[in-house]
């Protein structure tokens, strides 16, 4: 099965929002906003991001002004450069990256805890005449 990936080129400046249904690779420069809520942006070595991100999984081998924001996954590689915050459930920062800012891993919702069967328990009734102690 092969993917869709979408390059965009080192000479390549983007000024505004970019949204897409597709994997993406960013070469060249982007400010504004990058919207792939389902599919992969990777920001090569050459890349240079100023925009709010939203992705599914954002790769950083290049650098990245603005707040990464991720369903699945945050990597910044070890050529990679990243100032602002990230907000995903999982994060990796190799050795040699550069990062400022904060980290929140957040966890997925979780579904609705399924309550504990009670326990079919009958009481018998007290015989006539018997009464509990009275303290």
């Amino acid at each position: 099965m092969d993917k869709d990936v979408i390059n965009i080129g080192r000479s390549v400046v983007i000024k505004g929002e970019l949204n897409g249904s597709e994997d993406l690779t960013v070469e060249g420069s982007v400010e504004g906003k990058i919207e792939l809520s389902d599919h992969v942006l990777t920001i090569g070595s050459h890349g240079r991001i100023k925009a709010e991100v939203f992705a599914k999984v954002a790769i950083v081998l290049g650098e990245v002004v603005g707040n990464i924001t991720a369903s699945e996954k945050v990597d910044i590689r070890d050529t990679g450069t990243v100032d602002g915050n990230i907000v995903s459930p999982r994060v990796a920062i190799a050795e040699g990256a550069h990062f400022r800012g904060s980290v929140d891993m957040q966890k997925k919702p979780a579904a609705a805890p399924v309550p504990a069967p009670k326990p079919d328990v009958k009481l018998a009734p007290l015989p006539a005449g018997a009464q509990g102690s009275g303290g």
